[in-house]
């Protein structure tokens, strides 16, 4: 999904990748997804330049899933050694904690990406597929799932969850 890094966008970007990864049956990864996606948004917040117009991707291929931040800085971040008492400074730290593995890679001269994967679980054979209204908005209905993100990218893809998931917000 292409955004401006603002703090009230952050918690929309939170509940849509929440919803996702309830639609994958990937649950136990929401609450480290959630951390992560939203220290790397507030990055973009604070440090990104000219602008906040960022790209947030989660891909899932095979047992791992990947969650990226596209921005147009091209200023690789420093990660900084943190106290557990510091106020800032800690966002990638605490990436890292979070994660299976992370980093930052250059995005030609349009910026750069800030990554992290987890390592996702099996799904259930049993699990079946949550069923939402397929037009309901993510804010009314946070804990539903794909067709929230599927309708907020605006493209309704007959309720099949792609390998990949880029929303246009």
């Amino acid at each position: 999904m292409e955004l401006d890094a603002l703090p009230s966008r952050i918690g929309q970007v939170r509940r849509i990748v929440s919803a996702q990864l309830r639609y994958w049956h990937l649950d136990p990864l929401i609450d480290r997804a959630a951390l992560g996606v939203t220290e790397l948004l507030t990055n973009v917040h604070l440090h990104a330049r000219p602008d906040k117009l960022c790209t947030v991707e989660i891909e899932l291929l095979l047992d791992q899933l990947t969650v990226s931040v596209h921005d147009r800085d091209p200023r690789l971040p420093e990660v900084r050694d943190a106290t557990s008492s510091a106020t800032c400074g800690r966002g990638l730290s605490m990436v890292a904690a979070v994660s299976e593995s992370w980093g930052v890679r250059p995005n030609g001269e349009s910026g750069k990406v800030v990554w992290f994967t987890l390592a996702a679980p099996s799904p259930s054979p049993t699990a079946a597929p949550l069923t939402c209204p397929p037009y309901a908005a993510v804010a009314d209905a946070p804990a539903c799932g794909f067709a929230e993100v599927e309708h907020a990218a605006g493209v309704l893809q007959g309720g099949h969850a792609p390998a990949r998931s880029a929303v246009a917000g």
